[in-house]
């Protein structure tokens, strides 16, 4: 399944408020591949009840214009709970969903031996299940959800994340053929869905001159790094 992302009008206002908030940055970063990238994107900077309502109605269009049918989301310890919970209440609120009320459910990294027990919160996994996260690197989080929700009779219909990095993976001379957002998208075959990716940081660029001077470098880390 391919990935996908909303439209570039919704992708670039996403860019710009990401800049605004200060959770995209550019200049040089040593990131968690040890590359040194000329632009850094931290979700976990969308930090407060206005900015995290606005990124809810952001993800929640996005996924409704990728025309991805579900029943529910699904957000994965510990980033995607907020996620997935912000999420539900903006599509509850939203005109596209005619009044439908979205349940949503995550998971507890260490299993609760009282009470309702057990690693799993929220709505029973049923039906089709987006899963919701920040970004995709290793793909670890979307594998251990997508075996939560078969495992609970579901169906996994789709990732949904805010930023596609469209970043090949593996050291300098060994690139892998496709970006972690691919390999998942192939494995799984779910399309993943993303509010923007790096091609709309870069239409930013090309179209704002205040940010001119950091465009070259972004060109040239997404040319060597770059997948299509």
């Amino acid at each position: 399944m391919p990935a996908a992302n909303s439209s570039a009008t919704t992708a670039l206002d996403f860019v710009r408020f990401a800049l605004n908030e200060g959770v995209l940055r550019f200049g040089s970063f040593k990131v968690k591949s040890g590359r040194i990238s000329p632009y850094f994107f931290n979700a976990g900077l969308f930090n407060s009840g206005r900015s995290v309502g606005k990124l809810a109605q952001f993800y929640a269009q996005a996924l409704l214009d990728s025309g991805v049918k579900f029943d529910m989301l699904f957000g994965p310890a510990y980033k995607g709970i907020p996620l997935g919970t912000a999420t539900a209440i903006a599509l509850a609120g939203h005109a596209g969903m005619n009044g439908a009320d979205v349940p949503f459910a995550y998971n507890r990294k260490e299993a609760k031996d009282h009470g309702e027990g057990g690693t799993l919160v929220g709505a029973p996994l049923k039906g089709k299940v987006v899963i919701i996260d920040d970004v995709i690197t290793a793909g670890t989080s979307v594998r251990e959800s997508v075996e939560i929700i078969r495992a609970a009779g579901a169906e996994p219909a789709a990732v949904l994340i805010a930023m596609d990095r469209m970043e090949r993976a593996g050291p300098d001379d060994a690139l892998s053929a496709h970006s972690a957002v691919q390999d998942v998208a192939k494995t799984y075959g779910i399309p993943v869905v993303s509010i923007a990716s790096l091609a709309d940081i870069l239409a930013l660029l090309q179209d704002d001159a205040s940010f001119a001077e950091h465009r070259e470098a972004v060109l040239a880390y997404r040319t060597k790094y770059g997948v299509k």
